[in-house]
């Protein structure tokens, strides 16, 4: 009677020392093994990662606009003080930077003039914004290059939240560019690095995190940039926001066109 032949590996099973085939065996499907655990290991790695710190991404306006300290929301508690400074220049204005549907809508709804430029994304505007940009009133464009309208299109150009994210590279050319749309001048608003934080982690479209400017860095800018401050609004300005109790946590500019 022939025997049945025995698996080797059984009998490593059953108790016995391993044989030398049952060894090369396993080492044959070790490799594998070994394999899928670094692949599983990989995996847990890269989840960690990519939910470590907030968790969360947001977009370059969101992390603007929920920066500590924004100068939007400053434009818009500002607005009856700059109605007082320039009178009749208020009628029709230009806003550049983040939120600027907001800012445009506050101006509408007192029967000015209003336009906007976002200069980041608008993906998560809401429906109020939405219908200003299918009319027309808010448009997205990248200040680093010329603003899409003609000269003297304005009498009043704000800019909030804006430059504070420019090289001097691309503020030589997007300061001209304001003052080249505005027929009575520039109001901007800038960072004040005494009383404002930048956050590195929150990167603009600009790939950097704000810069924020001394005011004598600015007056010395301005000055060889040759653009003058607009002395006869500014006290106007100063004095409206005296009496108000006003004091900007931003720094607030006022230059000739």
């Amino acid at each position: 009677m022939s025997r049945r032949a025995v698996n080797p590996g059984r009998r490593a099973s059953d108790g016995g020392l391993p044989t030398v085939a049952s060894l090369l065996h396993h080492k044959s499907r070790s490799p594998s093994v070994l394999t899928m655990a670094l692949l599983a290991l990989g995996v847990i790695i890269l989840i960690v990662y990519f939910n470590s710190g907030s968790g969360v991404t947001v977009t370059s306006r969101e992390a603007v606009s929920r920066a500590e300290g924004s100068c939007t929301s400053e434009v818009i508690e500002a607005l009856p003080y700059l109605k007082k400074a320039y009178g009749s220049a208020m009628q029709k204005v230009l806003h550049v930077g983040p939120d600027s549907c907001t800012v445009v809508s506050n101006l509408l709804k007192e029967g000015k003039e209003a336009w906007g430029v976002e200069p980041y994304d608008l993906d998560d505007a809401d429906s109020s914004c939405k219908s200003l940009v299918r009319k027309g009133f808010v448009r997205l464009s990248d200040i680093k290059f010329s603003l899409p309208y003609r000269p003297d299109s304005f009498n009043l150009v704000v800019v909030s939240d804006a430059l504070d994210y420019l090289t001097p590279r691309y503020l030589n050319k997007t300061l001209p560019d304001l003052a080249r749309v505005s027929t009575d001048g520039l109001v901007i608003f800038t960072g004040n690095p005494g009383q404002q934080k930048a956050k590195v982690s929150e990167l603009p479209k600009f790939g950097r995190p704000a810069k924020l400017r001394s005011n004598s860095w600015w007056t010395r800018y301005f000055i060889q940039t040759g653009l003058t401050e607009n002395e006869g609004p500014l006290k106007k300005f100063e004095q409206a926001a005296s009496k108000g109790n006003y004091e900007p946590d931003c720094q607030i500019f006022h230059l000739s066109s």
